[in-house]
């Protein structure tokens, strides 16, 4: 027992003398953490060299943009075609993909070995033969229907579309004359044309790591990285195409098939590289280039373990000094050995009889010592490989602003597949170097052939998808020659709404405000301003000053107003204003001052002279009882009777948007009209007195309210509303009312919003098809989310948290799909308010007589103000459709308070004058 021991102590410690004795002529290709650190920081430098547009044409790592932009989703269904070029078998197959409840793939393919003089050959030869061995698979299996195809192509190429692709350079020893810097695609398809092959239809060209990832993302959708080590090595991975120079647009992502074999190639990895790394370049087909891929791949590896057995021999380290004609042979030694060697228990035999039949007579410590340098090759290769993985891994955390990243690589390759340490050493340095992300290996299955499947699949369920999201959105857009027509039908109803005869069946109702002028500048005085038109209510205290020292200054206090109060009863919400009114007397010390009021009323009303305004009907909400075709002045004063605490002078009832006209028109003269874009939509302008028929009096202007809200309510909209507005209406408050301001102004926007998106859900297009219970809760998708989503500085990321805030679980694809949907509604609200406005300022230089029109328009409304595009659209459509107007906007800085003081200042200038023009 114990001469057992003693033997087994002399084994160990034979071989780790041989070990020591290798590891000490091989110290060079022992990489350390900190290195492999180092190296994946210089890959990650190259990444983004090669992601930018001027470093691009230097960088050694190109990051060739795919055209793929999505992943499976697990919908993906149909019959396809698929060729598989790249290796010494050329594949053609058939993958049928349903999804019928559980997500499965059939498939049937056939190989076609590739003559030698074809991969040396031109380029005629190559795609007669791509297309002949198509020809033979579907004549066997009687494929008679047009199939979509999809070709795997296994060298770089330059992709701008999915179905193109032009070859840069080939790789693994493929030589083949005339296709370089031309469109393999289009070479197939011309091909296929002349051999009258024209059962197949061209959809997509795939890199086959590009099919890996893809073959893997079907089986698992967190997959989004896909990497080869075989006789090439490669990887693929989702980039963000706001990261990508080379292509235009910057929403979503797209695959950047990295083309990393080329890492090295400008020299940043020649402190790494060995002697026997460039005994190798320089004995390859094309030297200096791939010397990243020479470190790692298959086409190399058994080719660097005999350069340094020989050298090793030669140097009398093994083998007692002698070589056999073998061993100087190149080639002799292939990866498979090498895998061999390293198989568990019976490496060392398998070792020993590799040697013998390269006529070297081993001793057992030679095959030891043999056995470690294929070792340190591969353990070398699965290095490089973690190190270049993490720097991808780590810029995709990065990107998606996690601290912690959950995904999925997708491998494939003779190396990591039959090498029996491959996997586990890449796995656990990967994991090593990249601690905060959890990842999982999943071998791809026929990567390459179903993978170009997978990858035309999805091409087919984009272009479905597509076609679908697009004629939704289409229901949405309006022409120009639309918008024309809409200005008109506005001009009509606004000219309809002024005559006595037709002002009853108007939809506009033109109502008369009693304001007579804007300010001049010389209001002055102390004045209380009330405003109501939300579920906030503010009470304010206004002192304005003229002369050299003009300013208006403002004390104000909000108070809010419960949703009971707002349904309740007209007395209940009176009452409850008057208690804040009260309360911010006593706030401000005010109480006994015999203060002039503005009442700012953010409702229809009609007005039969300034401090008289009936309520025609309640909007936003509100619907207190007793209180339309009521004098809602009236109402105040006998709340303040009844609360019998203090007596205020209601000089003026104003309008919010009269508000706004009167706060802008005080910084600037030319203001006459004001637009309130926001819960609500209106807007007010200077009248010509004579135009006015519902009131005595030639003279003059007078500021008309025009509630526009109400445009179409008798039915001429009904062309441009879609089956959204139509549902979103017969939910409101108000049925059949406000038609015009539904579909412009902010508290419907949203709501227009998620109809679509249960729509598109409900079609499989948005969401996997599944309707949160969130998205079917009313109101949830506020109009705040519109402009979020909407900010051009707002990343998809960030798109798809707000999402996952109302519950919906959003891929990439969702957020950009979600993203066109709030665009094209706030664009449609845009431009229908743009053509309204266009309206309105043709109706005053009409009313002029003028070929030209100088004029401002004073705005207020959350939605004008905040959300990113709303403003510059409705700008440009008014620009459009009213060429013959200047028209110039400025935002109104607190339109509703500031404005009722200024009215009721400007009324009581206009009712002094009055009463001196009596006496």
């Amino acid at each position: 027992m114990a001469s057992l021991h003693l033997v087994s102590f002399w084994f160990t410690k034979l071989k780790e003398d041989q070990i020591k004795k290798v590891d000490r002529f091989l110290y060079h290709m022992r990489l350390s953490d900190d290195m492999l650190m180092d190296i994946m920081a210089r890959f990650q430098a190259e990444m983004e060299k090669g992601l930018k547009k001027d470093t691009n044409p230097t960088a050694s790592v190109k990051m060739l943009p795919t055209c793929v932009r999505s992943t499976p989703d697990g919908s993906e269904n149909g019959d396809f075609i698929a060729l598989d070029l790249g290796g010494s078998k050329f594949r053609v197959l058939r993958v049928k993909v349903s999804e019928d409840g559980k997500q499965n793939v059939q498939m049937e393919s056939q190989f076609y070995p590739t003559p030698s003089e074809i991969l040396s050959g031109n380029k005629a030869e190559l795609f007669d033969f791509v297309a002949d061995s198509l020809g033979d698979f579907m004549k066997k299996r009687q494929i008679t229907q047009k199939l979509p195809l999809g070709f795997t192509f296994s060298f770089p190429c330059k992709q701008t579309k999915l179905d193109e692709g032009v070859l840069i350079s080939w790789t693994k020893d493929y030589k083949v004359r005339g296709v370089h810097q031309t469109d393999v695609v289009n070479t197939l398809r011309k091909t296929l044309k002349k051999k009258k092959y024209t059962n197949v239809d061209v959809l997509a060209l795939v890199n086959d790591t590009v099919g890996t990832m893809m073959t893997c993302g079907y089986d698992d959708q967190l997959c989004e990285v896909g990497v080869i080590v075989g006789s090439g090595t490669n990887a693929c991975y989702m980039e963000d195409l706001s990261n990508i120079d080379l292509v235009e647009g910057d929403e979503g992502r797209m695959c950047i098939n990295t083309e990393w074999g080329a890492f090295g190639d400008d020299g940043v990895l020649d402190d790494i590289r060995t002697k026997f790394d460039n005994e190798i370049d320089l004995g390859s087909v094309n030297p200096g280039k791939q010397l990243f891929e020479k470190m790692i791949s298959g086409l190399y590896m058994g080719e660097l373990v005999r350069l340094i057995l020989l050298r090793m021999a030669k140097k009398g380290l093994l083998f007692g000094g002698k070589i056999s004609n073998a061993l100087r042979t190149k080639g002799t030694i292939q990866t498979c050995h090498v895998a061999a060697m390293e198989i568990y228990k019976e490496g060392l035999y398998n070792t020993r009889q590799i040697l013998l039949d390269l006529g070297l007579e081993p001793s057992e410590d030679d095959c030891i010592a043999v056995q470690h340098v294929a070792t340190i090759v591969s353990f070398r290769s699965a290095n490089l490989c973690a190190a270049a993985l993490a720097a991808i891994l780590t810029r995709l955390r990065e990107n998606k602003k996690l601290h912690r990243m959950r995904t999925t690589v997708g491998m494939d390759g003779t190396v990591y597949r039959t090498h029996p340490q491959y996997a586990k050493r890449l796995h656990k340095v990967v994991r090593r170097l990249v601690p905060n992300c959890d990842v999982r290996f999943l071998l791809s299955e026929s990567g390459s052939g179903k993978g170009a499947a997978m990858v035309t699949a999805v091409a087919c369920r984009l272009l479905s998808q597509r076609e679908q999201i697009d004629e939704v959105l289409d229901l949405l857009h309006i022409s120009d020659e639309k918008l024309a027509e809409i200005k008109l039908r506005m001009m009509k109803e606004l000219k309809y709404g002024l005559k006595k005869e037709t002002h009853n069946s108007a939809s506009v109702k033109m109502l008369p405000t009693y304001v007579y002028g804007t300010p001049d500048g010389t209001e002055q005085g102390n004045f209380l301003a009330l405003d109501l038109g939300g579920t906030n209510f503010r009470v304010l205290l206004v002192k304005i000053r003229t002369g050299r020292r003009r300013y208006v200054r403002m004390y104000n206090k909000i108070f809010a107003i419960p949703l009971e109060i707002m349904q309740g009863t007209g007395e209940e919400l009176f009452d409850h204003i008057v208690e804040c009114i009260a309360d911010f007397l006593d706030y401000m010390g005010i109480k006994g001052a015999p203060l002039p009021l503005g009442f700012t009323f953010s409702f229809p009303c009609k007005q039969e002279r300034i401090d008289k305004g009936m309520l025609v009907g309640w909007t936003k909400g509100f619907k207190a009882t007793d209180c339309e075709g009521q004098d809602v002045v009236d109402m105040l004063r006998e709340a303040i009777k009844r609360k019998n605490e203090f007596d205020l002078d209601i000089v003026a009832i104003v309008n919010d948007t009269v508000g706004t006209m009167m706060t802008c028109g005080y910084e600037d003269p030319d203001c006459e009209i004001g637009l309130i874009a926001g819960t609500g939509s209106n807007v007010c302008y200077m009248e010509e007195m004579k135009n006015i028929e519902l009131i005595d009096g030639d003279e003059g202007k007078m500021c008309i309210n025009t509630e526009w809200g109400g445009f179409g309510d008798n039915g001429c909209l009904s062309d441009i509303q879609t089956q959204y507005d139509v549902h979103v209406d017969k939910n409101s408050l108000n049925p059949g009312k406000q038609s015009y301001e539904k579909m412009t102004s902010g508290m419907y926007l949203g709501e227009i919003v998620r109809q679509i998106l249960i729509d598109l859900t409900k079609r499989g297009l948005l969401f996997r098809g599944q309707i949160s219970e969130r998205l079917r809760t009313k109101g949830i998708f506020e109009t705040k989310f519109l402009s979020q989503i909407e900010s051009d500085r707002l990343a998809l990321l960030q798109v798809r948290k707000i999402l996952q805030q109302l519950g919906l679980d959003s891929t990439c694809d969702d957020s950009i799909i979600v993203k066109e949907v709030c665009g094209a509604v706030s664009t449609r609200a845009a431009k229908l308010c743009g053509a309204g406005l266009a309206a309105v300022v043709d109706k005053i230089r009409e009313n002029r007589g003028l070929d030209h029109l100088k004029t401002t328009v004073g705005v207020d409304g959350t939605l004008y103000k905040l959300h990113p595009h709303f403003s510059k659209i409705l700008q440009e459509t008014v620009k459009k459709m009213s060429p013959q107007c200047d028209v110039k906007f400025i935002l109104s800085e607190d339109g509703s308070g500031k404005g009722a003081a200024l009215i009721t200042a400007v009324a009581k200038r206009f009712h002094s004058r009055e009463e001196e023009d009596k006496s």
